[in-house]
């Protein structure tokens, strides 16, 4: 099943890019995120290279279809898109590429950062950084497999396997399979003694050396994960690398971002959005996915995130989150949200 690409090619996307966050980055989030940024990039859950391999082999094609839709389905509206995968064996990551092609993802990433237990016992995620050599051998893979460009996100280190030298020889022996863009979490990671939220707050932050692994590594496009608040503070480090990478800051105040493309890509073609314009841009994808039996709830538990610090807001998210609970709600409890916005002029 194939989708249109969107003719905001993922060229310079990377500039600005929403991070790929397990139970965040939905479908519906990444919808949300359209509204409030066309230029941006943005990525996919983590999908485990094995879970694509048996709905692909389901014997039933309507339940195969079902299972891969839910998986890695998306609304056209959401390009430019990559899909992180997770795994460590080339074979099923390059079956896992190819069925990104297939589907009209924009680009595939590789996640080489997730320090969680669940994660390490299927030797992928931030363990991959101890052994670069099978990282680009899944790169090489997933490139020739697919024809479109892998990147790798990544932590600087990982325990006490953390030095300058080190994290340059990961990325270039990554380079070396053709990877050319690298996400880097400028926090290294402890697989043992620290769960995957402590792993994102007590490592500390180390933005100078990705800052010296771009000077270092000019031919490369390094884009920055971590730590980043604010439009401001991602110009700022903009004159260091090729990219910023945006993670809760970006779930927890969607509307912090609005000028994002204005500020970072230079765009001013549309109005920044407003919380009422960006639950109305929501609404036709809310419509089809409620249509063809899906629930309200899943798209408005991100929806609740774009009114905050104003007058009303708690009271707003309240009726919002009461109205969309209901197994019934349609669309028009969204109507009723953006009208309750434009009232107060929000």
């Amino acid at each position: 099943m194939a989708h249109t690409v969107d003719s905001c090619h993922p060229i310079t996307s990377h500039r600005f890019s929403v991070a790929p966050m397990l139970d965040y980055t939905d479908r519906h989030f990444r919808v949300l995120m359209r509204q409030v940024s066309r230029r941006s990039l943005l990525y996919t859950e983590m999908v485990v290279a094995q879970a694509l391999h048996h709905a692909s082999r389901h014997r039933d094609p309507q339940e195969r279809q079902r299972r891969l839709e839910r998986l890695i389905g998306f609304d056209p509206i959401e390009h430019p898109l990559a899909l992180q995968l997770g795994g460590d064996d080339p074979v099923l990551l390059a079956e896992a590429a190819s069925l990104a092609a297939a589907w009209g993802y924009d680009e595939i990433n590789l996640n080489v950062g997730c320090p969680s237990q669940k994660v390490q016992q299927g030797r992928f995620g931030a363990c991959l950084m101890a052994d670069p050599q099978r990282v680009a051998r899944c790169v090489a893979a997933m490139a020739e497999a697919s024809g479109l460009a892998v990147t790798v996100k990544h932590r600087i280190g990982i325990d006490d396997h953390d030095s300058y030298e080190a994290l340059l020889d990961f990325v270039d022996t990554v380079a070396s399979a053709g990877c050319q863009r690298f996400a880097v979490h400028a926090r290294k990671a402890w697989l043992e003694g620290l769960d995957p939220k402590q792993n994102r707050t007590i490592p500390p932050l180390r933005h100078a050396l990705v800052h010296r692994l771009k000077a270092d590594r000019p031919a490369l496009t390094i884009e920055l994960n971590g730590g980043l608040q604010t439009p401001a503070a991602c110009l700022e480090h903009l004159d260091h690398v090729d990219g910023v990478m945006v993670g809760r800051a970006a779930y927890d105040h969607p509307l912090r971002w609005a000028r994002v493309d204005a500020d970072l890509f230079n765009d001013t073609a549309r109005p920044m959005a407003r919380a009422s314009t960006v639950v109305r841009g929501v609404m036709p994808h809310a419509e089809r996915w409620c249509s063809s039996g899906g629930r309200l709830w899943p798209i408005a538990r991100h929806l609740v995130q774009v009114v905050e610090g104003v007058s009303g807001a708690r009271h707003w998210r309240r009726d919002l989150t009461r109205a969309a609970g209901s197994r019934q709600a349609g669309v028009e409890v969204l109507e009723q949200a953006a009208l309750q916005l434009e009232e107060r002029g929000y």
